[in-house]
């Protein structure tokens, strides 16, 4: 399924918010032109060097993707992305905040050129307001959106070990696309989208936000276990094997305790009798759940759950979540290619059929294709990689 076919999306775009965007769109067929600088590329090409000496990062968020190297503050640079645009659907760029409105490519502008232009902007807090000149990368964001204040242990914060904030633009950036495209499919004019890596973020605070209502207690840093539900977290069985479950509803807390805990009176005990008094109590609690995986192997734990039932999951680390048994009984494996060999690559989520899987790019690997469609001669070309402005 690729519903964006002869869609052109052309991108101003660096890190991971706005290329996660556009691999989005690029995976339901959408033509993405990807704009670097010249020489050095979007920097998350130089991040690390772990997939065959590709960045990580790069090779996650850039496949089936065009790159064109491009200098456009240099005036003929810029003509050059004008051209580009006028026959594009859509323009992302993440820039530094300001750098494309300088420039002369702010949505206010391009758009009176062509109402038709989907205008994409992603930035860290957004314009207008007091920190929309404010570098954002995505630890600040996390800070700045109270997400560390519930991450990590008692009194020690601890990050979100991926690119959260980013990932969070990038995918409301992506459905505010498709949904402008929808609407100018029916009106025929396009729209101006601003992206805001802290709105996004603070979206998915809604439960603590919540939580905190009119001066609430917020809930603690709880580790990997949930800071208000419980029991719903790590336990340790006898093997040292590390078992993840969760009791979601009274229903599932008697029959744990029944059938797992071989204590069908402790669900009835005024202490653990709710969720709030499992919480409040979970210290004790948490002892006597404890003592009891550490009387079976995880194997054993785990087969006590799944009868019951309740929910449990393995502790993975990557190396295992490379051989997961779902994603290769669902065929979730592809390979895509990139300039150092071919890599194996996800399937992307809810796509119906053989998902796009184009390689990713080299630096300027397309630009001299990009700039023949444009029109402009060999020469020309030649003239312009001369004098880097390609």
């Amino acid at each position: 399924m690729q519903p964006l076919r002869g869609t052109t999306v052309v991108s101003l775009e660096q890190a991971i918010a706005a290329p996660y965007a556009t691999r989005q769109l690029a995976d339901l067929g959408a033509r993405v032109i990807k704009v670097e600088r010249p020489g050095a590329g979007d920097f998350a090409r130089g991040y690390d060097s772990r997939v065959n000496g590709l960045s990580s990062h790069f090779v996650w968020v850039n496949r089936s993707k065009e790159s064109l190297t491009l200098d456009f503050k240099d005036p003929r640079g810029l003509a050059v992305l004008r051209r580009l645009l006028a026959g594009a659907d859509v323009f992302v760029q993440n820039l530094a905040p300001g750098a494309a409105a300088r420039a002369g490519l702010g949505a206010a502008e391009l758009r009176a050129a062509d109402p038709r232009l989907v205008v994409c902007d992603i930035s860290g807090y957004g314009s207008p307001g007091p920190y929309e000149t404010m570098k954002a990368y995505d630890l600040m964001v996390q800070s700045e959106s109270g997400l560390l204040s519930v991450t990590g242990t008692g009194e020690d914060m601890a990050k979100v070990g991926i690119s959260v904030s980013d990932i969070a633009a990038g995918m409301y950036a992506y459905s505010s696309i498709l949904a402008a495209l929808l609407e100018r499919a029916r009106t025929g004019v396009g729209a101006h989208l601003d992206v805001s890596m802290l709105e996004a973020t603070v979206e998915w605070m809604g439960f603590p936000l919540y939580y905190t209502y009119e001066g609430a207690e917020p809930p603690p840093r709880a580790g990997a276990a949930h800071a208000t539900i419980y029991p719903y977290g790590p336990f340790t069985a006898r093997d040292e094997t590390v078992v993840m479950m969760a009791v979601q509803n009274e229903r599932e807390w008697r029959a744990f305790c029944a059938r797992f805990l071989e204590r069908p009176g402790l669900a009835e005990d005024p202490d653990y009798a709710s969720n709030a008094a499992r919480n409040a109590n979970r210290e004790a609690l948490g002892a006597v759940i404890s003592a009891r995986f550490a009387e079976l192997s995880g194997d054993e734990a785990t087969a006590l759950l799944a009868a019951i039932p309740v929910a449990y999951a393995r502790v993975n680390g990557l190396a295992d979540v490379w051989r997961h048994p779902q994603l290769a009984a669902r065929g979730r494996w592809y390979e895509v290619d990139t300039p150092a060999g071919r890599v194996p690559a996800l399937a992307p989520p809810g796509v119906a059929g053989a998902p796009r899987m184009d390689p990713v790019p080299a630096l300027g690997e397309h630009t001299d294709a990009i700039l023949g469609e444009l029109g402009l001669p060999a020469e020309e070309v030649a003239d312009l990689r001369a004098e880097g402005v390609v």
